[in-house]
């Protein structure tokens, strides 16, 4: 894996670059989650902020998380693909959606969010770190 990635939405009118390997690459079980992914969890890779720069524009959807802090979800308005997500928790990053990296082939979670809301025909792996909520929940 590069320190230097790329990616976009669905249509090509919003581009990335991220310029720093991600801190963490994660799945997240939370029902909004599912909600917003359309499947059983999304996938999510933490890029420093400083590390991350953007082409195109974005709509931005703030909501509450199932821990009860807020959540701001940017997507593209054309197309509707989510790029990435901002949590109150980490400041520093951003939560940028795995599946939209042009080469995501390196990609593997480390960490598994809210487990206890997972469907029940997910598999955990047990050599992750694993939380039944969030991190500190």
């Amino acid at each position: 894996m590069s320190d230097e990635m790329t990616g976009g939405c669905l249509c090509g009118a919003v581009r990335y670059r991220i310029t720093a390997r991600p801190k963490l690459q994660l799945a997240c079980h939370c029902k909004n989650c599912q909600r917003v992914s359309g499947s059983a969890f999304s996938l999510s890779c933490l890029v420093p902020h400083e590390a991350f720069t953007l082409e195109g524009e974005l709509k931005l959807y703030v909501g509450e998380a199932d821990s009860g802090n807020k959540t701001r979800r940017w997507f593209c308005p054309t197309c509707g693909t989510g790029i990435y997500v901002e949590v109150a928790a980490r400041p520093d990053a951003v939560a940028l959606r795995a599946g939209t990296l042009d080469d995501a082939s390196w990609f593997k979670p480390r960490v598994n969010l809210w487990t206890d809301s997972k469907q029940d025909w997910v598999p955990i792996d047990p050599k992750c770190k694993n939380f039944p909520r969030n991190v500190g929940d």
